[in-house]
């Protein structure tokens, strides 16, 4: 006889929860009830001892009872299970999280500043008034982010002279910007310089100039795209004075400018006919541009060829003074005043392997870099990785390179394996090692960086690859970066630190690299950046060249400004030479305007 199976799949029960079940239990006492499977029941299910000891079969209860039993069963699971209790409460919160989320994205505000900045985006300032007298009417708060943008929009509007609502442009601006006081809403850096702009657009550069100094004023620092407006302003209107002392301001407030700010400085020096000005200003270019456009070199060519520019400089200078400011100043340059008289001669040019002018014969020279910038470069090196990476990891690397190296190159291997191939070879890796190594002084192996995704797996299973990589793993000329890194710090950090070349293509360009500014960077990449070509003939290194790409101040007083055309790999560099014919006398020291001491 077959046993009824289901009273032992019951759990324990909660007899105010279940009374429809226990109700039904009652038949047994006139049932056969098998006492076998007391001893599994549920120690509650006990306190029914009037059940009698009898036998029954499962064709003795209708149908029913087995559903209900199972019932009862899930209900009794959902009354007592914690987990199904508190995946209830996760789903009932995460429902209402989903509710909250909708209802503030479909709010008002919410729905006024994704129009409003869909208006920004296209630069549609119609539609963003209209939105913004909405606004006002339906009492929408509004922000300052608000205000920016719709200034923002006049602003673009109003420089555009073409448009025939420039000046209602111009006049709605200045009213959002009332109507912003009114508000009592304080204006931020990008308030002021929308409104700069719209005072440049009124062809009114004192005003701009008056909005920037009341940012200062106000707490508001300044940015570089806050003194455009005025700065252009003032050289468009040829008035050089005012250009300056926007210069001394931005100076005063820690700003530098870049080569559109010094190059319409240069310009309107060249127009005012201020000598001392453009020698000045070719000098902070040399310093901080190094290589400049085609238009600021269109700039610097017209200067050299006009006729004031043929009437400034000495004759007869010190000798050894010149040749003291090349010294101080690192070489390149000395700082001492234009030198020479007579019509300038200016041509294009290009630089030989060992850096020798092609037009005049002039040989440029290698600017050194002072050892203990070099320290310094290092130290802020490894201070940004360490916030930008896991500083842990990147510490630990740093010891690692304290005990294998030095080294007399380092290779970015993820760069160099993908040179004009669309898989990573490492056979080309290992060619551009082989060859690093018989070049090394020490004919040491480079150090190798790579991220870890490429040492181990794929590829790198490759036995023949594996027995390379174990080998640079043995020689210490390995080193593999760790998940989720930027493998650019690592080789960077390393050359630097190692005081070696650096093997790369990669330009160095993108905000990593920005974050380094344009003090030394530059400089250090001239001097120490291997780059590579490659061709049917095999793969070529490409040292870097013996003298430095940067505008160059002769003792002779001629000039060498390199451009931005050219790469010196496929195509050469294009240079301004400017010389004039001199006569050398160092026993008269002559009247120098020695406008620089130091570099």
């Amino acid at each position: 006889m077959s046993k009824l199976p289901i009273l032992m799949s019951i759990p324990r029960f909660n007899p105010t929860h279940n009374r429809p079940i226990f109700s039904l239990l009652q038949i047994c006492n006139n049932c056969n009830y098998n006492h076998t499977y007391s001893h599994v029941l549920p120690p509650r299910f006990n306190q029914f001892s009037s059940l009698k000891k009898t036998n029954f079969n499962s064709n003795d209860f209708p149908p029913f009872f087995s559903t209900l039993a199972v019932s009862a069963t899930s209900s009794s699971s959902i009354q007592t299970d914690p987990s199904s209790n508190s995946s209830s409460v996760a789903q009932t919160s995460e429902s209402r999280r989903r509710r909250t989320k909708k209802s503030r994205y479909e709010s008002p505000e919410n729905i006024f500043k994704r129009k409003l900045d869909m208006c920004s985006k296209h630069n549609n300032l119609q539609e963003a008034l209209q939105l913004y007298n909405s606004a006002k009417i339906d009492g929408i708060p509004l922000s300052i982010q608000h205000y920016n943008v719709l200034l923002y929009l006049c602003s673009l509007s109003a420089a555009d002279t073409s448009s025939s609502s420039c000046f209602d442009s111009l006049e709605k601006g200045f009213a959002i910007f009332k109507e912003m006081g009114v508000g009592n809403i304080a204006p931020n850096e990008a308030t002021f310089t929308s409104l700069a702009r719209l005072a440049a657009a009124k062809k009114d550069p004192e005003m701009a100039f008056d909005l920037v100094k009341q940012m200062k004023g106000s707490g508001v620092s300044p940015k570089l795209r806050s003194y455009g407006p005025a700065l252009f302003g003032f050289c468009e209107n040829r008035d050089a004075d005012g250009a300056y002392k926007v210069d001394a301001h931005m100076v005063e407030c820690g700003v530098v400018a870049e080569e559109p700010e010094l190059s319409a400085l240069l310009k309107v020096s060249a127009v005012a006919r201020k000598g001392d000005k453009v020698y000045e200003m070719l000098h902070r270019l040399r310093a901080s541009v190094r290589q400049v456009s085609e238009e600021t070199a269109r700039i610097v060519e017209d200067w050299f060829l006009s006729e004031m520019a043929g009437g400034v400089g000495v004759e007869d200078w010190d000798v050894v003074r010149v040749k003291e400011g090349v010294s101080k100043g690192g070489g390149g340059w000395h700082g001492q005043g234009w030198l020479g008289s007579g019509k300038w001669s200016v041509v294009k040019a290009e630089m030989d392997k060992k850096g020798v002018c092609g037009s005049c014969g002039e040989k440029l020279v290698c600017i050194d870099i002072d050892p203990k910038e070099t320290e310094s470069f290092a130290s802020k090196l490894s201070s940004l990785a360490c916030q930008k990476e896991k500083r842990a990891k990147f510490l630990q690397f740093e010891e690692w390179l304290q005990t294998h190296g030095p080294f007399d190159a380092v290779v970015d291997g993820a760069n160099v394996g993908l040179i004009n191939t669309h898989t990573f070879s490492f056979r080309q890796l290992s060619n551009v090692v082989n060859q690093l190594q018989r070049i090394s002084p020490s004919r040491k192996l480079p150090l190798v960086i790579l991220h870890r995704s490429r040492v181990f797996g794929g590829p790198a299973e490759n036995p023949n690859t594996k027995k390379l990589l174990d080998s640079w793993w043995k020689a210490g000329a390995l080193y593999a970066t760790p998940q989720g890194s930027n493998d650019d710090w690592y080789w960077l950090y390393a050359a630097v630190n190692c005081k070696c070349l650096l093997v790369t293509n990669d330009e160095m360009r993108d905000h990593l690299f920005q974050l380094l500014g344009n003090s030394i960077f530059p400089r250090w990449k001239e001097k120490h950046q291997v780059k590579m070509t490659v061709s049917k003939s095999g793969l070529a290194l490409h040292m870097p060249p013996p003298y430095s790409i940067v505008i160059q101040e002769s003792e002779r007083g001629c000039w060498h400004i390199p451009t931005v055309t050219g790469d010196d790999l496929e195509t050469p560099r294009q240079w301004l030479c400017a010389t004039r014919a001199t006569r050398i006398r160092s026993k008269v020291p002559g009247k120098l305007s020695n406008i620089f001491a130091t570099g």
